[in-house]
């Protein structure tokens, strides 16, 4: 399979997770540095999933919880723990399914799904259970030889400090949280979140006016920005499948490049648009290798 042909696989695996489930247009996880992390469910251990997995990320932005643990009133009884008098709690939508008469003439079997909804309260809601001790902050990340070389050889100027992510034009460096900012979801390691992000600045960094000069003009105008954030995600997503740092594309990326996309909705060639310049600015990463 050519690069070529992988980006693209890529990007369509990307374009269908989009699909199934395009997110939400906040991304809460991003403007704080509570340690946030996959909402699960603790009494049956389940991850919850779809737009529940953002709507009680916001909920635990907006009051300040550090647990991904969540549970019913119920479930929180049935475990002995008791939510406190006056408690808010937070939506969830669960699907049951039932069966009805088939039709003959379709495919149709029958099978029907109706939404339902369903109220749970954050593990710092209730008295009387004992969370599971947190990793401690400030362990070291999982260093990437690979990865390691490759930012290095960019020559990136890159410092630490802060809580957010981003690329300095005015410096021309690369600013990213310290290591102990970085956790554990589902679906990524420290470490791979780590190398996501720093890859992430790195393709923003690699469209300087010095560099590839990457401008969108007034085909995007003031969704320029958000055209580079989509730029800087595909990129980002590329160089964990070169580098070996993820082997499938994620929904991590996939909930990224939603939110962007939803400001780009009027070009709906904007995802495709995207990977090409994502795609131009790897090689041009490439090409600083030794």
């Amino acid at each position: 399979m050519t690069t070529r042909d992988l980006y693209a696989d890529i990007t369509n695996t990307l374009v269908a997770l989009i699909e199934a489930d395009p997110g939400h247009l906040q991304l809460p996880w991003r403007r704080s540095g509570l340690p946030l992390s996959m909402p699960i469910n603790a009494v049956t251990g389940n991850a919850y999933n779809g737009i529940n997995i953002v709507s009680l990320w916001i909920a635990s932005e907006a009051r300040s919880y550090t647990s991904p643990l969540w549970a019913t009133f119920k479930q929180w009884q049935s475990i002995n723990a008791q939510v406190r008098k006056g408690e808010k709690a937070s939506l969830v939508i669960f699907y049951k399914e039932f069966e009805t008469a088939a039709d003959p003439d379709s495919d149709d079997d029958g099978k029907r799904r109706v939404a339902r909804a369903s109220y749970v309260f954050n593990a710092a809601q209730v008295d009387g259970y004992a969370q599971p001790e947190a990793a401690p902050l400030g362990s070291p990340i999982e260093r990437m030889a690979t990865a390691d070389r490759f930012v290095t050889a960019t020559g990136a100027r890159i410092r630490f400090g802060g809580d957010h992510a981003y690329y300095r034009p005015s410096t021309d460096e690369i600013v990213l949280p310290p290591e102990e900012a970085f956790f554990d979801t589902l679906t990524m390691t420290r470490s791979e979140a780590f190398y996501a992000t720093e890859l992430h600045e790195c393709i923003h960094w690699s469209g300087a006016a010095s560099r590839l000069n990457r401008q969108f003009g007034k085909r995007f105008g003031d969704a320029a920005y958000a055209f580079e954030e989509l730029v800087a995600e595909l990129g980002s997503a590329f160089l964990c499948a070169d580098l070996a740092i993820s082997n499938a594309p994620r929904a991590d990326h996939a909930q990224y490049l939603a939110s962007w996309l939803a400001v780009l909705k009027q070009d709906k060639r904007a995802l495709f648009h995207a990977a090409a310049k994502a795609s131009e600015a790897v090689t041009y990463l490439r090409g600083l290798q030794p």
